[in-house]
């Protein structure tokens, strides 16, 4: 069987059919795929290089990711989000806001 077939199993024999080409055009940039995973505070912390204490006052301010509370005493953040905070961030100190 050669890479451009697959093969479908019955009872006995085997069909031989085209393989499907999955890639996308090689010239065309690739789509960053958008993490939805809910990072804790630690991971936040490490991935901002800021405090616990900024990322509360930041929070309290409305100048942060919303967080999400998984549990009575657990928050996490929706990694993107940051991930799109952090983006900004250097966006504006790119152009001096």
């Amino acid at each position: 069987m050669s890479p451009l077939q697959s093969s479908t199993r019955t009872k006995n024999n085997l069909k031989l059919t085209p393989a499907t080409h999955t890639r996308g055009n090689p010239m065309q940039p690739k789509q960053i795929q958008k993490s939805e995973y809910i990072i804790r505070l630690r991971q936040v912390i490490d991935k901002t290089g800021l405090s616990r204490s900024t990322i509360y006052n930041l929070l309290a301010v409305g100048d942060f990711p919303a967080r999400i509370n998984l549990s009575q005493r657990t928050m996490g953040f929706l990694e993107s989000e940051v991930d799109d905070w952090i983006a900004e961030r250097i966006a504006a100190s790119k152009t001096g806001e």
